[in-house]
């Protein structure tokens, strides 16, 4: 136990490490790295929605991938450090309010839809981990919700959910969206975190209430 502890807090600091080096604000923006060179997610010139973006790890990487032909909304109920390449608003993305302004940004910007919409929003942890496995999945679902809403069609997206009760049922919502859906596990995470990064590709616009969806694993 005492050396497997050991050694994920030395993979911890190591992708820590590896942040402070090539400048990027947290080590979670290697997860997202993982995401998209396994699975393609953002391309040159997209639009993309970061979802609690704070600090702007995951923005930092976005803009690279997006190049300067591309968009970057980030959100966040924190305030996050102004970064070239990405617009940033503060708000809660419980609030309809907030998720109207993070989609404003795109019609101002001249766009229609994003191409992709990732989250790695996450509940302040309240030690309960039913509680915050619950509210994990809230978060996921209005993420989901706003994909569903301003996400173009064949788009992709991405949003860290913990495992638990609803996980699966979760899992299903995104199925019927989405053309294929994978779960996956970054390198960059704690090999015992229970976080789980749903990746969706090939959206296929909202379905009626109950329509079956044959989306591939």
């Amino acid at each position: 136990m005492a050396k497997t502890r050991w050694y994920q807090d030395r993979q911890r600091e190591a992708f820590y490490r590896q942040a402070k080096k090539e400048g990027y604000r947290a080590r979670s923006a290697y997860k997202l790295k993982q995401v998209n060179d396994k699975y393609m997610l953002v391309r040159k010139g997209d639009a993309v929605a970061d979802l609690g973006a704070a600090p702007g790890g995951w923005s930092q990487v976005l803009t690279e991938l997006v190049g300067p032909t591309g968009l970057v909304v980030g959100v966040d109920l924190q305030r996050i450090r102004p970064m070239q390449g990405a617009t940033f608003l503060r708000g809660d993305f419980t609030l309809e309010a907030t998720r109207d302004a993070v989609a404003e940004v795109m019609t101002k910007a001249g766009r229609e839809k994003f191409d992709a919409v990732v989250s790695d929003m996450a509940p302040d942890m309240s030690g309960s981990y039913d509680l915050d496995q619950a509210r994990s999945v809230h978060l996921s679902g209005l993420a989901l919700a706003f994909a569903e809403r301003h996400l173009k069609l064949g788009g992709g997206f991405c949003c860290k959910v913990f495992e638990g009760a609803d996980f699966q049922e979760f899992r299903e919502d995104v199925r019927r969206l989405f053309a294929k859906v994978y779960q996956f596990h970054p390198p960059a995470s704690r090999k015992k975190s229970s976080e789980i990064y749903l990746v969706a590709k090939g959206f296929r616009g909202p379905l009626p209430e109950g329509a079956a969806s044959d989306a591939e694993e």
